[in-house]
């Protein structure tokens, strides 16, 4: 008989954290700080409900990132091409909430080409873009539900593959 597991604590993974954020600035300079982590390569996931601030983010990972262009949500155009305006990678934006396919439907915004020399951030990619890279660094942000103005969003970061097995996400809990 196997003993039951012990409860899953991130801070034994350092490639997992949990963080709470109370606003959407803070959501914003989380989405600053995550940008020193990144580099050209790296596939972001988010997940959330709609209005959990993955957009927000996002315009942080952009102003982190030192790219060109409001990051505004890409829903209508499934996808942004945000330039540097340094040295440092492009910023890929794209929301697959309206794409029903799996990677099939991905492959024509030719995210494979871009992934090599880019930062790709999808929001709600579950499903849809895994097969695009092993390594990929998913954050589900939860929120309360329905009728209220609970700005309080809880925040999981997961580091998968190779490319996050050494990082050490803690640091953007500080």
């Amino acid at each position: 008989m196997e003993a039951p597991a012990a409860p899953h604590n991130p801070a034994e993974n350092p490639t997992e954290a949990e963080l709470v954020v109370t606003s959407p600035e803070q959501m914003r300079e989380l989405g600053r700080r995550l940008a020193k982590l990144l580099r050209a390569g790296d596939l972001v996931m988010l997940s959330g409900e709609l209005g959990a601030g993955k957009t927000t983010l996002t315009r942080g990972l952009g102003e982190g990132l030192g790219v060109r262009g409001a990051v505004t949500s890409p829903t209508f155009v499934i996808a942004r091409v945000h330039p540097s305006l340094g040295d440092g990678p492009p910023l890929v934006h794209v929301d697959a909430y309206r794409l029903s396919g799996g990677l099939d439907e991905m492959e024509d915004l030719d995210l494979d080409v871009s992934l090599p020399d880019s930062v790709i951030v999808v929001e709600w990619g579950e499903g849809k873009v895994e097969e695009l890279t092993e390594d990929r660094l998913h954050l589900a942000i939860h929120r309360a539900v329905g009728d209220t103005t609970d700005e309080v969003r809880r925040v999981t970061l997961t580091g998968i593959g190779e490319r996050w097995a050494g990082a050490d996400l803690s640091v953007l809990t500080a």
